[in-house]
Parts: C-alpha cells; sequence; structure tokens
C-alpha cells in the first residue's frame, strides 16, 4: 500500500500523549501514514512511563522526543495532512498556521502525567490514556481515504475524538 500521509498530535508538554498517539499511529498505520507529535510548551523530555508502556507492547519508541510545533510550521517541514489535538489546553491556544491546510480534530483525553499516587495508578491511567489513542486510530484507519471529499474526512475525524470518552 501506498503512504497516504502525516499525522501531527499537539499537546502542551508533548511528554506523554501525544507521544503514544505518534508511535501508535506509525505502527497502527503499517506505512500508510507516519505520525508526529509536538507540544505548545514541550517538557523537552518524553515521560518515562510513556517509554515503559510502548516498550511493554513493542510498539516504535526510536526517535521519539518532547519538541516544539514551531518545528512543524517552519520551511522544509513534513507537511500535515492531519493534526489532532490530544489535550484541552492545546485545542484553545492558537496554533500555527500549518503549511497545506490539514484537517484538524480534537481528540481530548486526560493527562496521564498528571495523575497523584503511587507508580501503579499512575500507570493505570497511562494504559487508559494508551487503551482510548489505540481505539481512536485504529477507528481512523478505517476510512476510505481516497473515496471521501474533505468534508466527510473533517466530520469523520472529529467523530474519532469522541471514542472511547468516559461517560459521567
Amino acid at each position: 500500500m501506498k503512504m497516504i500521509g502525516n499525522v501531527l498530535f499537539l499537546c502542551t508538554g508533548n511528554s506523554a500523549r501525544s507521544i503514544l498517539a505518534e508511535s501508535l499511529m506509525t505502527y497502527w498505520s503499517k506505512g500508510l501514514f507516519m505520525g508526529y507529535s509536538a507540544g505548545s510548551y514541550p517538557k523537552g523530555q518524553v515521560h518515562p512511563m510513556a517509554i515503559a508502556l510502548l516498550k511493554q507492547f513493542h510498539l516504535p519508541t526510536e526517535g521519539l522526543r518532547s519538541k516544539s510545533w514551531d518545528e512543524f510550521a517552519r520551511a522544509g517541514a513534513p507537511q500535515m495532512d492531519f493534526v489532532f489535538t490530544v489535550c484541552d489546553q492545546a485545542a484553545g491556544e492558537v496554533c500555527p498556521v500549518w503549511p497545506g491546510h490539514p484537517i484538524t480534530a480534537h481528540w481530548g483525553l486526560p493527562d496521564p502525567a498528571a495523575v497523584d499516587g503511587s507508580d501503579a495508578e499512575k500507570m493505570v491511567a497511562f494504559r487508559e490514556a494508551f487503551r482510548i489513542l489505540e481505539t481512536r486510530i485504529r477507528y481512523f484507519l478505517t476510512f476510505q481515504f481516497k473515496d471521501l471529499q474533505r468534508g466527510d474526512l473533517q466530520k469523520k475525524a472529529s467523530e474519532a475524538g469522541k471514542l472511547s470518552e468516559k461517560k459521567p
């Protein structure tokens, strides 16, 4: 199969959720998409529990790093076809203008790195974030991309961001 494009996952710190999504997209798309991640205020390091979880499931970790979204807005950066925010704070920030006008959607979910408690409780939060992201990404990958118009893709991408949300 031929590569379809690039997907950028944005979060404020780019240390947990967006990192998990980057790896999951690259893995599950099997060459159809390349996953990327960035943050508006990157922490500068990937959360160790994110790396541990990815390694546990034998997902790619090579090259994962916490970086600014500015890297993807400058000349010479890979052009993004989709940009998904995975945290509410990044969704509310003024984002750079992305070259090529990618389809955007909000895929917000709780930050596992913000959980207080034991290491076991923190890992439960990381596993839940992983599960939600994996569900959304696998659903996204079922789209018939070549048959969908831009508006339909936008709608379906937004729908994917609502999957696996816990109901109050």
